[in-house]
């Protein structure tokens, strides 16, 4: 697909006019018009402002740089890498300051890269294949042999994960796996309040769950961008009372 192509199917998909594109890129609605037609090559500075105009991830962009003619400008480092080692120390940090609730970071494609130790109680007797570094969230979430057996809100919440899924895109393989796991999900039930609970049975009581998601939002590395923390958080007081215990179960003192 040659870059013209490319970069007229950004746009729209994003419901951008060339006028708009081109005001917020710092450039004329004649030259965007060009660019799309063919009729002009932009340069390299053209195209990284055209990409932070239409707002594209750090992937998308080096994707576009790439079908210009250009070398991509952003790294794509592994989490393993030297470079990155600041990262790692502060993923464990932030983690950890999120005992006693559960904590999750994953990569783009829902890859588990790390978990504090109160994910425990989210994941407690899940099949050992669905655990640990390397393994995919959202399928734990709705494995027959996950988290769905214990999921009180199963099609509320899975409703909820293939909407995610269809939103990222590339995972449709996923999705219809996920989707094969379970019954012919009906319409919602109306009103959900102000978040979608995970309702979850435990050995410390029923939880509610509510989920935040935090982004590395000034990274300029594609691996680290797109890397995603997601931390449960008690809806209710109990659900807090529980994730206490949990947690003074777990204290070095008592296990």
């Amino acid at each position: 697909m040659d870059f013209s192509q490319v970069l007229r199917e950004r746009r729209t998909g994003r419901r951008f006019s060339q006028l708009e594109l081109a005001l917020r890129a710092g450039t004329t609605q004649r030259h965007v018009s060009f660019v799309e037609s063919g009729r002009s090559a932009p340069g390299r500075d053209m195209v990284v402002r055209l990409a932070e105009a239409l707002e594209l991830s750090l992937r998308e962009r080096n994707e576009l740089l790439s079908a210009a003619g250009f070398a991509p400008v952003y790294a794509e480092s592994s989490l393993e890498d030297p470079v990155l080692a600041p990262v790692r120390e502060a993923i464990g940090h932030i983690l950890r300051g999120h005992l006693p609730y559960p904590a999750v970071v994953v990569d783009r494609g829902g890859q588990l890269v790390d978990a504090n130790g109160a994910f425990g109680v989210i994941t407690e007797g899940a099949a050992a294949e669905l655990l640990g570094p390397g393994t995919n969230v959202y399928r734990l979430a709705l494995h027959p042999d996950g988290l769905a057996p214990r999921i009180l809100n199963l099609a509320e919440w899975a409703r909820h994960i293939l909407a995610r899924l269809g939103q990222l895109g590339q995972l449709g393989e996923l999705r219809s796996e996920l989707a094969g796991y379970l019954p012919e999900l009906g319409p919602g039930d109306g009103a959900l309040g102000f978040a979608v609970p995970l309702r979850l049975r435990s050995s410390y009581g029923d939880l509610r769950l509510m989920t935040t998601v935090t982004t590395f939002a000034t990274a300029v590395d594609v691996t680290l961008a797109e890397l995603k923390l997601e931390a449960f958080l008690p809806a209710d007081a109990a659900t807090a009372g529980a994730l206490a215990a949990a947690a003074r179960d777990q204290a070095p003192g008592n296990m």
